[in-house]
């Protein structure tokens, strides 16, 4: 008895000493994937403080709640359930499906761009006072960042068995949503932080008044590195997307003049061949974002002209109603005759 219960033990020490070393191995591989989608996460931070620019001060960090509740919603509920299920049976059509969010970004991105040429840049404010409509806005741009991040983690981790994958794509998604909103509610709530320190001696006070003044100048700069962010991660899903779906072309192009780049800059070669590819990544973001927004306001504007004459008919018909007076007045003859003089 005593030598099963030894035996026992022993066997529960071997899986317990597996078991962390499968959980050390999965930490590690999160870790590597997660680096590799270390830009995406940089440009997911950069665009989020937009949406809770200019509002009360009470209400951002409820509204970074929301929409990083609404981020842990897409990832766990849709994106992960979708890319494994995806992987495991039709991998072919995950990068079809990422173009689509790739485009959505583009579309994101220009509609922003021609709302600050044109100057009508109105709709954003008035958004911004509607919670609901600023969270599914934020919610629905985390979810092709998130997408792209998620699909990217997947890439190198493969070839890991299908547990494996879930284990390590469940810790990078958690470990993202955590790392890209929690930095945004501390920029967000530095001037804050500012204020209280401008009520503290010398040059503590001197660096809150500092950093008052400084924030939103750094939220303006966030606004545009955010919707710059947009195209260039929209426009890079579409470069790699058509270059996996056979379409050589432009991927090469961009690929030669990257390298290009980087053999002529020397020790600054990676930084500059990277601009490169961002600067060309994000001309074709702004590109295939302009068509979509020209496409979506030639369409709305036919359907409102569609719609024109129906309205002015039925004014005309409202405006007809009123006719019963012809037959007031036959009515009023009558009485007219038939009373006594």
């Amino acid at each position: 008895m005593a030598g099963g219960l030894v035996a026992l033990l022993d066997d529960v020490a071997v899986l317990a000493r597996a078991a962390a070393a499968s959980i050390d191995d999965v930490g590690v591989a999160a870790a590597k994937a997660g680096a590799k989608a270390a830009g995406v996460v940089i440009d997911d931070a950069a665009v989020t403080p937009q949406y809770v620019r200019g509002l009360a001060a009470e209400r951002e960090l409820p509204i970074i709640k929301r929409i990083a509740l609404g981020s842990l919603r897409n990832k766990f509920l849709i994106i992960l359930p979708v890319i494994l299920l995806l992987s495991q049976f039709v991998p072919w059509l995950l990068t079809p499906i990422l173009m689509l969010g790739g485009a959505y970004l583009c579309f994101e991105g220009a509609e922003k761009v021609w709302a600050k040429v044109s100057g009508h840049g109105g709709h954003d404010d008035e958004a911004a006072k509607d919670e609901k409509t600023l969270v599914s806005g934020a919610v629905r741009t985390d979810l092709i960042l998130s997408a792209e991040i998620m699909v990217i983690t997947l890439n190198e981790v493969i070839d890991e068995p299908f547990w494996s994958r879930l284990a390590i794509l469940a810790v990078v998604a958690l470990l993202m949503t955590v790392v890209v909103y929690g930095a945004v509610a501390l920029i967000v709530k530095m001037d804050d932080a500012g204020l209280k320190l401008s009520d503290g001696p010398g040059a503590v006070a001197s660096f809150g008044r500092g950093l008052v003044k400084a924030m939103p100048k750094v939220l303006t700069f966030l606004t545009v590195v955010g919707t710059a962010a947009m195209l260039w991660v929209g426009g890079h899903i579409l470069l790699v997307g058509t270059d996996e779906l056979g379409l050589h072309f432009l991927y090469e192009t961009v690929h030669h003049v990257e390298e290009a780049a980087h053999d002529a800059t020397g020790t600054l070669g990676g930084v500059v061949g990277w601009l490169v590819n961002t600067i060309f990544s994000a001309i074709l973001g702004l590109i295939v974002g302009a068509l979509i927004v020209v496409i979506m306001t030639y369409t709305i504007h036919r359907k409102k002209d569609g719609h024109a004459p129906e309205k002015k008919d039925g004014h005309a018909s409202e405006a007809a109603e009123p006719a019963p007076a012809p037959a007031a007045e036959a009515r009023q003859a009558d009485e007219d005759e038939t009373r006594p003089v």
